[in-house]
């Protein structure tokens, strides 16, 4: 990945069924832009990375451990390594920012979507 590129030129990879991820990958940490489908669902999971992320548009449950909450935009989590989560969207879907550490190597084998040019229906950001 070189230093300095445009979200618009990264492919996305397919992260679930729905949810598609644009990565910026450092050596020690993962920043995704990640677009969730309308009535998308992120099963519970857990993976030893600290996660940390944002809502930017649209609308998410989030469960954290026994934890639950409805995030829009300027909500925030973050997440102990190893704590099992689960995310839904609503019917509007949403874009969310998300970090870790660290870095995601485990979506290294994960397709990507679309081509460079037909960039698979991406929606953020808006008025590109």
């Amino acid at each position: 990945m070189r230093n300095l590129a445009d979200l618009a030129e990264m492919l996305p990879i397919q992260v679930w069924d729905g949810v598609v991820a644009r990565r910026v990958q450092g050596e020690r940490l993962t920043l995704a832009v990640v677009e969730l489908a309308p009535d998308a669902v992120v099963p519970e999971h857990r993976h030893p990375n600290e996660q940390c992320g944002l809502v930017i548009e649209g609308e998410v449950t989030f469960r954290i451990g026994d934890e639950e909450r409805v995030l829009g935009p300027g909500g925030t989590w973050r997440i102990a390594g190893d704590t099992p989560h689960s995310v839904v969207t609503g019917p509007g879907g949403a874009v969310v920012i998300d970090v870790f550490a660290p870095a995601r190597d485990d979506w290294d084998d994960r397709p990507t979507v679309g081509t460079p040019d037909e960039p698979a229906g991406l929606v953020w950001p808006r008025g590109r």
